[in-house]
């Protein structure tokens, strides 16, 4: 009985680098895209390697550090690659100051899950999930803090 729980502590660590970023397949993301609580989410899918995506982060940092104690959670979701944390990823973040909560998505079977985060996503990047229990809105492009957080404020979520 140790071993076993000593090797579900292992394998649990395992999906936490040095960083603290977790690296996560999609089945384990997925019960985060569902969550019906009183908190709206903005979940962001970005890469490092993505022009777009970096020019868009600043807006959903400042949107985070808006909204840190309220009840509107972000959440970037990095599609860059996993053995690229320490040396791309994490000095990205911190070289841009960003402090919103981060986790790499690490499931190559792209074309099992883009449909589940929305059924109009083709899958690329920028794209960002806003949702609450009311509702969802999909953005499938770069968007601006001032545009996110119209959609928040005005309740424009719907079902």
């Amino acid at each position: 009985m140790k071993i076993i729980i000593l090797l579900t502590i292992f394998a649990l660590y395992e999906n936490i680098n040095h960083s603290g970023i977790p690296v996560v397949d999609f089945d384990t993301f997925e019960p985060r895209l569902h969550l019906k609580n009183d908190t709206t989410y903005v979940i962001n899918f970005w890469a490092s390697w993505c022009l777009p995506c970096r020019e868009e982060l600043p807006d959903l940092e400042k949107l985070h550090r808006s909204y840190y104690t309220k009840k509107v959670k972000v959440i970037l979701v990095s599609l860059d690659m996993p053995d690229q944390i320490e040396s791309r990823l994490v000095p990205f973040l911190e070289k841009n100051n960003i402090t919103a909560p981060t986790i790499l998505l690490d499931d190559p079977d792209f074309n099992r899950w883009i449909n589940k985060i929305d059924n109009t996503w083709g899958g690329a990047i920028p794209a960002t999930l806003i949702y609450n229990k009311e509702g969802r809105v999909f953005l499938n492009r770069k968007t601006h803090y001032e545009e996110l957080e119209n959609i928040i404020q005005s309740n424009t979520i719907k079902p």
